[in-house]
C-alpha cells in the first residue's frame, strides 16, 4: 500500500482509477507531506487561520491550534478567507500526447484539477469550470456546496482532448465572462504563438483576476531522449516532419529552456504566477504554488 506522499507521483496516482480519489489521495498526500517537513502548519494557515498580527484581538486566538502548533493563530472572518477560482482547462489534441510516462498532458492536468477543486471546496472557496478547444464547450457556475466536488469531477472525467485550440482568443472570453475578482486557473501546454497568450493573460490580470498558470508539457518535450532520425506529427494540423533528434537535442533544450523564462519573465512583470510542469514531476510543486499565490493576497 503506498504511502500518502507516494500519492503525490504520477506513476502512482495512474493506477487510481476512480478522479475523486485520484484527488483525494493527491491533496492528503500533500498536507502529510507539508506536515511532516519545514512548512509544518502551513496549510493550517492557508485553511480557515492566519498567524496572530499586532493589533488583533486576542480573544479571537484558536486556542485549538496553538495546542496541536504551539504557534498562535485566528480564525480569519468568512469575508477574508474566501477567493472564487476558476478551472480553466486546454482541451487541445496537443494535450493527449505522452512519450514514456504514465500519465498524458491532459490526464496530468485533469488530476492537478481535481486536486485543486478538492481543496478549494473543502476550504469552503466556491470553484468552478471553464473548458475550451477553438471555442468555450463548457462552463460551470463557482459555487462552495460539497455537491459542486462531485460536479467538477464528473465533467473533468469525461473530458477528452481534440481538435485545435485558440487559447489567447478563449482567454479574452474568460475575462469578459467573468464578473468578479476571482482566481484563475489555466491548464495549457501553451503549444501556441506566446505573444497573444501573454497579452491574453495580462488581460485577465487588468481586470483585477489572480491568475496562475500552469504549464503542463511532456517529459519528453522538455528532456528530449530521441535519438537518431524520428518523425514527428502535430497532431493537431497532422504535419510530420523528419529530424536527425541527436543533432537537434541541445539546440531544441534551449528553445524550450527560453520559452519558459520568456514566460516567466513576462508574466511576473504582470504580478501573474507561472509554473512550469511535467508529467514526470510530483503534484505537490503545483499545489504548494497554488497555496503561495493564495496567502500573498492576504
Amino acid at each position: 500500500m503506498p504511502t500518502a506522499e507516494q500519492y503525490l507521483r504520477p506513476e502512482v496516482i495512474r493506477t487510481v482509477a476512480r478522479l475523486d480519489l485520484r484527488a483525494r489521495f493527491i491533496v492528503e498526500g500533500f498536507l502529510s507531506g507539508l506536515h511532516a517537513s519545514p512548512f509544518h502548519g502551513f496549510s493550517v494557515e492557508f485553511s480557515e487561520h492566519r498567524r496572530y498580527a499586532q493589533g488583533d484581538d486576542p480573544k479571537d486566538i484558536d486556542w485549538l491550534v496553538f495546542a496541536k502548533t504551539d504557534r498562535f493563530y485566528i480564525k480569519k472572518y468568512q469575508a477574508e478567507t474566501n477567493i472564487t477560482g476558476y478551472l480553466v482547462m486546454d482541451l487541445s489534441e496537443s494535450m493527449a500526447y505522452t512519450y514514456r510516462q504514465e500519465l498524458t498532458k491532459f490526464e496530468y492536468a485533469v488530476c492537478l484539477a481535481a486536486a485543486l477543486g478538492y481543496l478549494m471546496i473543502h476550504q469552503q472557496d466556491p470553484v468552478g469550470l471553464i473548458t475550451f478547444d477553438e471555442r468555450i464547450r463548457s462552463s460551470l457556475a463557482p459555487h462552495s456546496k460539497r455537491t459542486q466536488l462531485a460536479n467538477i469531477l464528473a465533467l473533468l472525467s469525461k473530458l477528452r482532448p481534440t481538435g485545435p485550440t485558440e487559447i489567447a482568443r478563449n482567454l479574452r472570453s474568460i475575462a469578459a465572462l467573468i464578473r468578479h475578482r476571482s482566481l484563475v486557473m489555466l491548464f495549457s501546454d501553451l503549444l501556441a504563438e506566446p505573444g497573444p497568450i501573454i497579452e491574453s493573460l495580462r488581460l485577465l490580470r487588468h481586470a483585477g483576476n489572480d491568475v496562475i498558470v500552469f504549464h503542463v508539457l511532456d517529459e519528453a518535450e522538455v528532456r528530449f531522449p530521441f535519438e537518431g532520425l524520428c518523425e514527428f506529427c502535430d497532431p493537431e494540423t497532422g504535419e510530420t516532419l523528419t529530424v536527425d533528434a541527436s543533432g537537434i537535442r541541445a539546440d531544441y533544450i534551449d528553445a524550450v529552456e527560453q520559452l519558459r523564462a520568456d514566460y516567466r519573465r513576462e508574466l511576473f512583470a504582470a504580478r501573474i504566477d507561472y509554473v512550469p510542469l511535467d508529467t514526470s514531476q510530483p503534484f505537490d510543486k503545483a499545489l504548494l504554488e497554488y497555496l503561495a499565490s493564495r496567502k500573498a493576497r492576504f
